[in-house]
């Protein structure tokens, strides 16, 4: 399998109208999480990236949500998303919204996601789907200049491997979207043909194993000495002689 981490320089757009049919793939993807959102509690809540940022999250019972990112006009904290600075099990949930797509080294920005949220905690994920027509599409040279087609697409199955190193459980997941269009029947065969959907959608959570420590082995009878028989005779033999004289 190819190696998830590359020395391309990607550079990610800054708002969802910066690629063809970004409108579509917003309202979609807001549309679509909204049922999950009302599920997601806690105190805090990291946006990560441009994309994430303009992602409509006021259902989500999360009060507090920060927009985080290396550039763009909304974000509240300006850093690298491989190096969060937040403390360590101190976020509830993390939304990425096509965020790997545009990194160089998505395991670590996961692992850095993993570090600060809680035990139990939240991970929203959502790409395109390279076997999708939009993916395929990727394959015409001229085409993966420009967003969304500069950006990196992994299928659903390796997203759930590397969630599954990291000890996460997936509790949804989802294809959607075929045509990126709502007009003309795009829902219809959106809903009829989800595997070619060219957008996904992975909702994780946290879990960490419990170090519970083990119950030593009772002995099964009480340890019995070997007595020491020719030591002890020679020794009263001797006391005897010795008392004799």
């Amino acid at each position: 399998m190819k190696s998830a981490k590359t020395c391309q320089k990607l550079t990610a757009p800054v708002s969802w109208r910066d690629m063809p049919w970004g409108n579509y793939f917003s309202a979609a993807l807001t549309q679509n999480l909204q049922p999950y959102l009302g599920k997601l509690y806690g105190f805090h809540m990291l946006k990560l990236g441009s994309l994430s940022a303009e992602i409509n999250t006021e259902n989500c019972a999360i009060s507090h949500q920060v927009n985080v990112g290396p550039v763009g006009e909304e974000m509240q904290v300006i850093a690298r998303l491989d190096q969060l600075p937040f403390e360590s099990r101190s976020v509830d949930a993390c939304l990425l919204v096509h965020t790997l797509a545009w990194s160089q080294d998505p395991h670590r920005v996961l692992r850095e996601v993993d570090r600060v949220l809680i035990d139990d905690g939240w991970m929203v994920i959502s790409g395109f789907n390279p076997f999708s027509l939009l993916g395929i599409s990727k394959l015409v040279p001229w085409v993966g200049r420009k967003a969304p087609w500069s950006g990196r697409m992994f299928s659903q199955m390796r997203l759930l491997d590397w969630l599954s190193l990291l000890n996460y459980e997936v509790v949804y997941r989802t294809r959607f979207q075929v045509l990126p269009w709502h007009r003309e029947g795009g829902k219809l065969i959106s809903a009829h043909l989800p595997a070619l959907g060219c957008l996904n959608i992975v909702l994780a959570r946290k879990r960490t194993l419990p170090l519970t420590p083990g119950k030593a082995k009772k002995p099964l009878g009480k340890p019995q000495l070997r007595p020491a028989v020719n030591a002890t005779r020679q020794l009263r033999e001797s006391s005897d002689q010795d008392s004799g004289r």
